[in-house]
């Protein structure tokens, strides 16, 4: 499957749709007057994948890169995520925020909507924003739906809110489909436990922060595999994240770069080298929600 990979390679989802299996995006952090220009720059040179979320407070900026790049919107994969902050997480609050990220990024539908971290609004307030994504996708709002930052205990929770779902609205299928999980993913952060469980129901995983935001690099096995390969460390750690089977996302603002994390496909890593540079730490470099409890 690895040497098979291209830019233009997507996952079949839960849902139906194709998930390309490399994603370009924006976080928070990032200014809102780049981040049309680099969508846009992103997109021209191959990348169909981009990765917003509500919190970040530049989706209507990157969706507005589609535009400029030329590329056709069909050809193109937008994901945004909700909550955030200020906004009550609950029904009525998700359902708000996909009609503002619509209103937003001016799109006509949302390839993606991710419930961003299970927030602390409790189990009731999970459940109904995860039924708000549901009638989401009924009203062709939304394609696919998923979860990022869910431990293990709440995608549990999220698969007895399901079936709850499809009970109280008229049967099988009537309480959605998980279709992608995101979670910080890295050969320093494996989450076996998570994975395994997406896995076994076919949930395509994503993984952001995959090239560890530049503080492995100076790692001695990293570094001898750029040297054997002729390519970057971050070039490495995405190969290493597209062939362990993840749908790696990078953000940058530096157009070089961009392009530079685009260049995974012209090389592969042995089975070996995969193995070896995975490690049994549990080292975070962003944020992990994936621990609380189920009543926060």
């Amino acid at each position: 499957m690895a040497s098979k990979l291209s830019i233009s390679s997507t996952v079949k989802l839960n849902s139906g749709f194709e998930l390309p299996v490399l994603g370009f995006g924006l976080t928070c952090s990032r200014p809102k007057d780049k981040a049309t220009e680099v969508c846009s720059h992103a997109l021209k040179v191959g990348y169909r994948h981009i990765d917003s979320a509500s919190a970040y407070h530049n989706q209507g900026e990157s969706a507005a890169g589609i535009a400029a790049s030329g590329v056709p919107r069909e050809s193109i994969f937008f994901t945004t995520k909700v909550p955030v902050n200020d906004k009550p997480f609950d029904y009525d609050g998700v359902r708000e925020l996909v009609d503002t990220a619509l209103a937003q990024t001016k799109l006509t539908y949302l390839d993606l909507v991710l419930i961003h971290w299970p927030h602390g609004n409790g189990p009731n307030g999970r459940k109904g924003a995860w039924r708000a994504l549901v009638e989401a996708v009924e009203a062709g709002k939304v394609r696919s739906i998923g979860v990022s930052n869910y431990g293990v205990q709440h995608l549990n929770e999220l698969e007895g809110h399901i079936k709850e779902l499809e009970a109280e609205r008229g049967g099988p299928g009537k309480g959605g489909v998980i279709s992608v999980g995101q979670w910080e993913l890295h050969p320093w952060l494996m989450r076996p436990d998570i994975v395994k469980w997406c896995r076994e129901r076919n949930i395509a995983v994503e993984a952001y922060c995959p090239i560890v935001r530049g503080k492995r690099f100076d790692d001695p096995k990293l570094q001898a595999l750029a040297s054997k390969h002729g390519k970057t460390p971050a070039q490495i750690l995405l190969r290493w994240s597209l062939q362990q089977g993840f749908v790696p996302l990078v953000k940058s603002v530096t157009l070089s770069r961009i392009e530079e994390n685009a260049g995974v496909f012209d090389f592969e890593l042995s089975d070996d080298e995969v193995k070896d540079l995975a490690t049994d730490e549990y080292s975070v470099c962003s944020w992990d929600p994936t621990v609380k409890p189920l009543e926060e």
